[in-house]
This record gives C-alpha cells, structure tokens and sequence, in this order.
C-alpha cells in the first residue's frame, strides 16, 4: 500500500521565544549543530519509507514562503494552508481528503514537524510496524515514547500489556491527560503507561470513516472541501468551510472514542523540543553543564543554556539560567521558570508591542 505523511508544521513554538517568532516559528529553526531546521529533519528522516511526492505539509498561509524556501523539493500543491487554526482533528482530515483526491487509499503517517529524534534508523524501524499494523485492520495506531523520568509535561497513553497485535503493538485502554508529579510517578512505576507523542499512522479511509462517525460535522465539511480541490473555487470553499469546523484535537475528536487502537512503544531518542530545556537535552554540555551557542564567555557559571548570537555574552556567578539573545531582544529565565515563557507574550500583546511578537 501506498505510504504517504502529513506533517503538520502550524504552531507558533511560544516558548521558543525570543527566537521563535510570529514570523519564523519553531519549526523552520535550526536547534542542532547540523544546521538544518527541524522541519528539514523531519521531512529527511523519514525519506527512507515516503516519496518526496507523497509528503504532505500542514501549516498556515503566513508560512507558505517559508516551507518553499526550506522544502523546495515538496510539490506546491502538497502544501496546504489552513485558513485558520483549528487544531489536529481538522488538520488531520484536511491531510486525509487532499491524499484520499490523489489514491483511492494509502497509509498516512502523520508527524510535528517539531520533535527530534536521535535515533533515526530505530524511529524508521518503529515506523514500519505501524504501517503494518494499520494496514492489517481498520486500525489507528500511534507512537508512544518509553518513560524514564516521571514527567508531568506530557499526556500518558496506559496500554494493555497482555494484549498485543503482534510483538510490537500493544491495546490503548486509555489516554491520560497531563499528570501532577505524584500521579506522574505512578504511572512511570507501574511500567503501563507511554508518553503521548502525538505521531499516528493509520489507512486513510480508517481515519475519515472514524471521523464520520465520531465528527459527523467535520467530516462532512471535509467533504465539501475535497469537492472543490483543483476547481477554481478551492480557495474560496476552503475559506468558508474550514472556518466552520469545530477546534478539536485528534485525541479528543477520536482516539478517546474509537475502537481498535494499537500503540507501539518507541526508544529512538524522541524530544518534542516544547521550551529552552530541551537544548541541553539535545546538545552536548560542557564541563560545567552549560550549553553555549555564540560569542559567549563563562566565569563561575554552571547549569546555564546561553544562546548567543555575533554580541559578545559574559556570564559571570550564574545558577540555572537561560538566556537567550536577539537583534531586538534579550530572554533571561530561570530553568524552573521555563514553562511561563508565553507569559511574556501575553503582556506584549496586552501592551500592544506586537513587534517583539
């Protein structure tokens, strides 16, 4: 069966900032010593199991210029703007109905275009079960991460460990929704629950006929789009009706509510990169824990992520800190303040300084 994927590459990567703006997010950032965003990292890695022509990219009309630059190899017709953010149901069915014009039917991975594996050959590997797995049945199968720390930033997904497809895939009984601490150590002992990494491989015509069923409004909204792809009223259909479908995401609209679910347990090094903290996860330390990007001198700092550009940065006596610096602007935060990043955001909009946005 054909492979195809959809990576959705929207997001606006908040707590990135003030690297991460409204205007190159996240996502068409380079956070490696490679030097290749993290989109271009996705699209590679996964070159070994789908076409060029067979890979689809999610994302919104401000980023159109951004994913030519960066994927010239993507055909334009595979990059499709959302008029507005609806979260993953729709942007998952809008994948579903361009890809569903093209083949009768086809597998369907679909990725963020913001994580990033260490282990590219293990994801590969975990990547082709899925694809067997959702091709044996009508079954959606998604991608957990092993735990190994009780991390509270993340949904859990609790599986049944004696009842398995095959001897990779494993029931869903239930997705949890993030976890206190103590809950998160519970779940990390009882060695029954994954991470919810939010990467998902099923058949095309599984995922529309569960949405059919479990969001008859979106689906058939879908449906009013698919009608119009190629016409010359696609733009204006997509415009009316997309605007109209309910903001929901794929876990909530479906998996918590459809049938035959499979995960499969995955240890290839996976990060979803949600704040600054995961730089020192990525990147190596030095001697004093620090990570240091740019014309950076340290005296007596230890435990510090400072990510510079061509201005000299001289960190003297620091703990625990980020900092990160900017033509137009400067972040300096705690490490355990990391996660209230977005805050600075919303006071800048609250003070109308939409510039640093």
């Amino acid at each position: 069966m054909k492979k195809t994927a959809l990576i959705m590459a929207g997001g606006r990567g908040e707590r990135f900032w003030p690297r991460s703006r409204k205007s190159c997010p996240k996502q068409f950032l380079s956070l490696t010593n490679d030097g290749k965003t993290m989109i271009q990292l996705t699209v590679e890695r996964i070159l070994p199991l789908v076409n060029m022509e067979d890979i689809y990219i999610s994302t919104n009309r401000d980023y159109r210029p951004l994913v030519r630059e960066q994927l010239p190899d993507i055909p334009e017709e595979n990059i499709l703007c959302e008029p507005i953010g609806r979260n993953t149901a729709p942007c998952i069915g809008l994948g579903a109905v361009h890809i569903a014009r093209k083949q009768e039917d086809a597998l369907m991975m679909v990725l963020p275009s913001d994580h990033l594996i260490k282990y590219t050959s293990m994801f590969v590997s975990t990547l082709e079960a899925a694809c067997r797995v959702a091709e044996a049945g009508e079954n959606l199968v998604t991608l957990g991460i092993t735990p190994d720390y009780p991390e509270t930033g993340y949904g859990y997904i609790r599986f049944r460990p004696g009842a398995s497809m095959d001897s990779s895939a494993y029931e869903v009984d239930c997705f949890v929704e993030k976890p206190n601490l103590e809950k998160a150590q519970e779940y990390l002992a009882s060695e029954q629950y994954l991470w919810n990494s939010g990467m998902f491989v099923w058949k095309v015509s599984t995922v529309l006929s569960n949405l059919e069923k479990y969001m008859p409004e979106t689906y058939s909204g879908l449906r009013t789009i698919q009608a119009a792809i190629g016409t010359g009223e696609e733009d204006a259909v997509l415009e009316r009706e997309f605007a109209k479908l309910p903001s929901v995401s794929i876990d909530y609209g479906i998996m918590e509510k459809a049938r035959n679910i499979y995960v499969i347990p995955g240890t290839f090094g996976w990060d979803d990169v949600g704040s600054w903290l995961a730089v020192e996860r990525i990147n190596k330390t030095n001697e004093e824990g620090n990570v240091v990007n740019g014309n950076v001198i340290t005296v007596n700092t230890k435990n510090t992520t400072i990510q510079g550009t061509e201005k000299l940065i001289a960190a003297v006596g620091l703990r625990n800190l980020v900092i990160v610096d900017t033509d137009d602007a400067i972040l300096i935060c705690a490490k355990e303040s990391a996660g209230e990043i977005k805050k600075v955001l919303e006071n800048l909009r609250v003070c109308n300084r939409n510039e640093y946005i």
